[in-house]
């Protein structure tokens, strides 16, 4: 199994004011695979996506990606862990404001030794004709694909999103879904997909859902709609 997620629990607080955010979730990801976390606002998805990712810590349990094992290893190693195996991509985008789309997309290049075909890329990302630009003069949903740029440029094994859509309207968070979906089919890529929208989930092998820090239900999706026929 590509992704092993063993009883994981995180609370925050000290003694008297501890609360548990996660109780114990466990599941597992193949590599290919797109997994839907969904659930209301406090539910432990995003804590736990910073978990996966090796940006929080955690209480107990294990994490495992590809064989390693994030609780075992040091601050230093976590940082390493990061960027061989993953990309990142946030409701906000975090642009380098005075880089291009180009410059932006190498910055994430910069942290592998294998990274992607940077003008190969661009062209799946449709940002070809941007490419020279600077944040401010790119729409939410160009920034959005340029951010996606950067965290799968590096070749991850895994890519994180937390809302990816959550900030801009239906049509361009169909097309980021499509393009998000692209990168999956074209360079194999786990996914890990963090949404409070029903219908988003509809598009991944993978449907689970939390609810106060819980697990209540983990489907394999036999009924996968495709991206551009979503109804957002």
């Amino acid at each position: 199994m590509f992704i092993e997620i063993d009883n994981i629990k995180k609370s925050y607080g000290n003694k008297e004011n501890e609360f548990q955010v996660l109780k114990g979730i466990s599941f597992s990801v193949e590599k290919g695979q797109m997994v839907v976390l969904l659930g209301p606002s406090g539910s432990g998805k995003s804590t736990l996506l910073n978990i996966i990712g090796g940006i929080d810590t955690l209480d107990s349990g294990r994490v495992g990606i590809d064989g390693s094992y994030i609780e075992k290893m040091s601050e230093k190693e976590r940082i390493a862990y990061r960027r061989k195996n993953l990309g990142y991509v946030f409701q906000s985008y975090n642009l380098i404001p005075n880089l291009t789309v180009r410059e932006n997309i190498e910055v994430g290049a910069y942290l592998s030794k294998d990274h992607l075909n940077i003008d190969e890329l661009i062209e799946v990302l449709g940002l070809k004709r941007h490419e020279n630009k600077i944040p401010n003069q790119l729409s939410g949903g160009q920034q959005q694909r340029t951010s996606i740029g950067r965290a799968i440029v590096k070749n991850p094994n895994l890519l994180l999103c937390d809302e990816p859509t959550g900030a801009l309207d239906s049509d361009t968070s169909k097309q980021i879904l499509e393009l998000i979906e692209r990168v999956k089919d074209i360079y194999n890529t786990s996914i890990i997909m963090v949404t409070h929208n029903e219908n988003i989930a509809k598009m991944a092998d993978i449907i689970i859902r939390l609810k106060d820090g819980k697990i209540i239900s983990n489907e394999k999706n036999i009924n996968k709609v495709k991206a551009s026929e979503l109804e957002l």
